[in-house]
Order: structure tokens, then C-alpha cells, then sequence
């Protein structure tokens, strides 16, 4: 393979991982209020649109607990029924199922002070949106204890076809060359 070959699949890679970004975004719970009492999470909610592959990023003092909960415990602010639970301080969600996932701090009280967050999750296209909850497991959601940055931003990887496309690209500039 000749120095131009390589100069010119070194520049479609490089110009690839700069303009493509990926569809998952990360998005940090309550901004840089973090995950507490005293915050309106259905204001923080109003002008997301969280999809599959998302993730939820919860900063908390270990006082507190993030809780997925059901919808009906939700609602009434019942703990102890928990699908998932953490208490570390820094909780990520990956958001893996369309539907509604629910959340509170399973901390007495603190459910009924504010400390709730139901997101609306949409499938991959935009045209398939779903409308009722989900009946989450705990399989639907992934809970690591890695403390991420405080602002919500895209995160940005090669797509696996993205990565295919750009492969033929460069072996069809190769071939031509």
C-alpha cells in the first residue's frame, strides 16, 4: 500500500470519528443540581428526548439511594420493592428498553419531598416511539459505580456499520489507487 493509500484512509478515519457522532447521550440527572432533595425532575425531564442506549447519570452524597422502581411504587412513593438499587454516590443507568423507567431514593421521605424521575424512553427511530410502561427486570438496566462528568453531552463512537462503510471506502480507494 502506497503513502498516499495510507494518508488517505488515516484522513477518512480521522474525519469519521470527528463528524459522526453516536446516537447514545449521556445525560447527567438534575444537571449540576445532581440527584437530591428540592429539585423538579419533571422540569429537568420536559425538553429530553432519552432513547434506547441512553444513559442516566446520577450524582448523589451516599445518604441517598437511586431505586428503579415499578410504576405503581412510583406513584405512591413505596419502598423496599426496588428492581435495582445503589447507594455509591455516582449510579449509571443504561437505558436498554423503550417504555417508562422509574426512579426514586429509597431513602423514607425522600421519595415524597421530590426525589422521583420517571423517563419516557423511545425505541431507536424516532417513528416508533412507545407509549406504555415497560415491565422492567433487572436485566433492563445496568448499574456501575463510575463516577462520570457533571454536564450532558453526546458521547461519540464509530456505529458498526458506520465502520464498514468506511472500510469499503478505503479498500475501494486502495483498489482504484
Amino acid at each position: 500500500m502506497g503513502s498516499s493509500n495510507v494518508a488517505m484512509l488515516s484522513l477518512l478515519l480521522v474525519l469519521y470519528m470527528v463528524f459522526v457522532p453516536s446516537l447514545a447521550t449521556v445525560y447527567t440527572v438534575g444537571d449540576t443540581s445532581g440527584w437530591t432533595t428540592g429539585v423538579d425532575y419533571g422540569a429537568w425531564t420536559k425538553d429530553k428526548t432519552f432513547k434506547v442506549g441512553d444513559s442516566l447519570v446520577f450524582n448523589y452524597p451516599t445518604s441517598h439511594t437511586v431505586d428503579e422502581v415499578s410504576s405503581s411504587d412510583y406513584s405512591t412513593c413505596t419502598v423496599g420493592n426496588s428492581i435495582t438499587t445503589d447507594n455509591t454516590g455516582a449510579t449509571t443507568v443504561s437505558l436498554k428498553t423503550a417504555g417508562t423507567h422509574y426512579f426514586i431514593c429509597g431513602v423514607l421521605g425522600h421519595c415524597g419531598n421530590g426525589m422521583k424521575l420517571a423517563v419516557k424512553v423511545e425505541s431507536g427511530s424516532p417513528s416508533s416511539s412507545t407509549d406504555k410502561p415497560s415491565t422492567t427486570t433487572p436485566s433492563t438496566t445496568t448499574t456501575s459505580t463510575t463516577k462520570a462528568p457533571v454536564d450532558s453531552s453526546s458521547s461519540w463512537s464509530v456505529s458498526p456499520f458506520m465502520a464498514a462503510v468506511l472500510t469499503w471506502v478505503a479498500l475501494s480507494v486502495m483498489v482504484i489507487s
